[in-house]
């Protein structure tokens, strides 16, 4: 069996029961970044085999877990932080592992946009992931489209590219729609500021920008 195991986001405290006895029981643990994952297991006085998958070696590496796991043994995937599949690799292990009949269980657990989100004070019932928008190509045309999206949007993005992305949702959402920009979510300096995208922009623009970025977008109001 493959198990996908939610990681904490930042607060090591934020992992469930669950899947700390998962992968205390599992045969195997792949890791994204096993630097990463060590400190999490290790703090769990978790010892077990780790090895790294990643989307440089995903696709050499999913059929030789998918023998093991044929073979009897169970294997968890973490990724840095969050759920797996979401914004980080498993999607095509998961694929493989579907073809060869092996059974897949994701467990509940944390992510990053699900926070930003409830926080935002922004729209809840109705909302679209986007992910990391395309860096160049495609870039222009997506955001032409979500211009007219009417859910609310929930995007991630790195601290050395907020400004510039802000810039942009304000081309072409404009600079009133409404937005909020979280940063180090559950962590000590956690924040989320909260108004117009100029507003916002110009607060970040004005100071250094660390940690991990989600920016929540209302949608567009059309009659």
């Amino acid at each position: 069996m493959l198990y996908l195991v939610p990681t904490p986001i930042g607060n090591l405290s934020d992992i469930t029961f669950r899947a700390i006895d998962i992968l205390r029981s599992v045969d195997l643990i792949v890791a994204e970044d096993t630097r990463t994952s060590s400190i999490l297991l290790n703090h769990y006085q978790i010892q077990k085999p780790l090895s790294p998958y990643h989307q440089h070696n995903e696709h050499l590496v999913s059929n030789h877990l998918a023998e093991q796991m044929l073979a009897g043994k169970n294997i968890a995937l973490l990724t840095d932080a969050g759920t797996p599949g979401i914004s980080d690799p498993a999607h095509f292990l998961i694929k493989t592992c579907i073809a060869h009949q092996i059974e897949v269980q994701c467990l509940p657990g944390a992510t990053a946009f699900v926070p930003a989100l409830v926080n935002s004070g922004l729209a809840t019932d109705q909302f679209c992931f986007e992910g990391f928008l395309p860096l160049k190509k495609g870039r222009q045309t997506c955001l032409k489209r979500l211009a007219l999206e009417t859910r609310t949007m929930i995007f991630y993005e790195s601290p050395m590219r907020l400004v510039k992305t802000l810039s942009h949702f304000i081309e072409y959402f404009g600079a009133d729609r409404l937005c909020c920009v979280s940063r180090e979510l559950t962590k000590k300096f956690e924040e989320n500021k909260r108004g117009a995208l100029q507003e916002v922009h110009d607060y970040f623009n004005a100071k250094t920008v660390k940690g991990e970025i989600v920016i929540v977008v209302a949608g567009a109001n059309i009659d």
